[in-house]
């Protein structure tokens, strides 16, 4: 690794590249239910655990007209998948998925630079998307409201593509969609020439709810949402626009993430783009371990074969994994998530969380070391990352780890993702990665855990977080 070092760090002394802090979110509360579905929303699978959310075919009627007319004129019938709330527990009545059902904000967020001079936002990084969408001076003014927005006129760079346009439809029907430019983008010192920004014009409240101004993408972009005239025509995403530009070596074709959590003493997360932070390589007494990516969908895909529950490997023959930044848990085959329960005290499934649940009076050393592997070596989850969230009555975690349900892999988000430095080496199609454990498992509540029952916290905007962190920064200055 020596001469890949060398060559990283000679780019990042030429281009002035430096860390990307993370922003820790203080308007993000954890609430597991909420977790859980957002992703029954987002990865649009069927639950095999029971619970008030799941997928139904809704029938639609469109061109409705009086019942003598139909033969006439028409009423065509269509069905179309749906994640619907089941209103009792032993009903059939459903009811509609709401915003408030469901996180619709990001734990993590980063600033980002768009145009000359630049446009500063904070965005949500998530390798299991490829579309970089902004909220914009093109949406109405009341979803600009509290939001850092781009204004393309504003910037020289700025070059209209037309007829290229972009949508992102989930499950319950919400959608965010709008029109494409191109420009620049700057990250970390970095800066990606002629990207392709998708500028919110509309969306739903779903979207317009969450405190960051946007989404940057870095799976891979053939799953790009973006259209020309309605036929498909998927744009690169940053990361693939940084690998093509002259000035980036072989070396430097990754990106890294560090994500620490709120409940540890210095949550110092972050990424970088072009080169690997040395230092954490070192700390962790290991050399980095690559497994090789199966981008043929656009995500990070790789093998996972095995799990362990203390001391006890479970094999998953063929078995594999998304890594996700875009994902707060971790989602198991049943098997695995029923093991993992079963080894901690007076852990249960509860209908009403849609989930597996333990008690708060459950210490640290009470909880099992589980391992999930990635390529052939297996990594420790960290024990305190398995108490996500307290339920509504304070009485009771929310695990972390949950089912994934009919999905066919797994889903590796923050859960796991916290306990690992990750090199995410988009040119060389492999994913890296060294152990990060805290030497202190800590259980208390997270500042970001409300439990349903602490009141409300005052929102804070986009706008007050970024000039806060822009105070921060020239405080930080020698």
């Amino acid at each position: 690794m020596d001469a890949v070092y060398s060559a990283q760090n000679k780019l990042k002394q030429d281009l002035g590249l430096s860390k990307v802090k993370v922003i820790h979110n203080q308007n993000y509360q954890r609430h597991g239910l909420k977790s859980y579905v957002y992703l029954l929303n987002r990865f649009g699978f069927q639950p095999t655990k029971p619970g008030p959310f799941f997928h139904a075919d809704k029938v639609s009627q469109h061109g409705l007209v009086p019942e003598g007319l139909k033969g006439a004129l028409g009423g065509t019938v269509h069905k179309r998948r749906a994640l619907v709330k089941r209103l009792e527990k032993d009903g059939d009545e459903t009811g509609e998925v709401t915003a408030d059902d469901q996180q619709n904000d990001s734990m993590y967020i980063c600033k980002v630079g768009i145009g000359s001079p630049a446009q500063y936002l904070l965005l949500d990084f998530d390798t299991g998307s490829a579309d970089t969408w902004v909220f914009s001076t093109l949406q109405d003014k009341t979803t600009q409201s509290g939001h850092n927005v781009y204004n393309p006129k504003k910037s020289k760079t700025f070059k209209k593509m037309s007829g290229k346009s972009w949508k992102i439809q989930y499950g319950d029907g919400s959608t965010a969609s709008g029109d494409c430019v191109s420009d620049t983008l700057e990250l970390g010192g970095l800066t990606i020439n002629k990207q392709t920004i998708e500028c919110a014009t509309k969306m739903s409240s779903q979207f317009a709810k969450s405190t960051g101004d946007g989404l940057l993408g870095l799976a891979w972009g053939k799953i790009n949402t973006v259209t020309d005239s309605g036929e498909a025509d998927p744009q690169a995403t940053p990361v693939e626009n940084m690998i093509e530009q002259d000035d980036i070596p072989k070396e430097s074709e990754l990106f890294t993430s560090a994500f620490y959590s709120s409940r540890d003493e210095n949550p110092e997360s972050f990424y970088t783009f072009g080169f690997v932070d040395q230092d954490l390589v070192k700390k962790s007494g290991q050399d980095i371990h690559w497994t090789e990516v199966d981008n043929s969908q656009g995500f990070w895909s790789i093998a996972s074969e095995s799990c362990s529950v203390n001391g006890e490997k479970i094999e998953l023959s063929s078995n594999t994994a998304i890594a996700d930044t875009g994902t707060t848990l971790a989602l198991l085959s049943d098997q695995v998530v029923e093991k993992i329960y079963d080894q901690i005290p007076g852990a249960t499934y509860d209908w009403l969380n849609q989930g597996y649940i333990f008690p708060v009076t459950v210490k640290a050393d009470d909880l099992p070391e589980i391992k999930v592997a990635v390529g052939d070596a297996e990594y420790v989850i960290q024990k305190e990352d398995l108490a996500f969230a307290l339920t509504d009555d304070k009485q009771n975690w929310y695990g972390g780890i949950q089912s994934r349900g009919e999905m066919p892999f797994d889903i590796l988000g923050d859960t796991f993702l916290k306990s690992v430095y990750a090199i995410w080496d988009q040119g060389n199609k492999r994913f890296g990665l060294v152990p990060k454990i805290e030497k202190t498992q800590n259980l208390e509540p997270p500042p970001d855990s409300t439990g349903g029952g602490g009141g409300e916290k005052a929102m804070i905007q986009s706008i007050d977080l970024l000039s806060a962190d822009a105070a921060e920064s020239a405080d930080a200055r020698p």
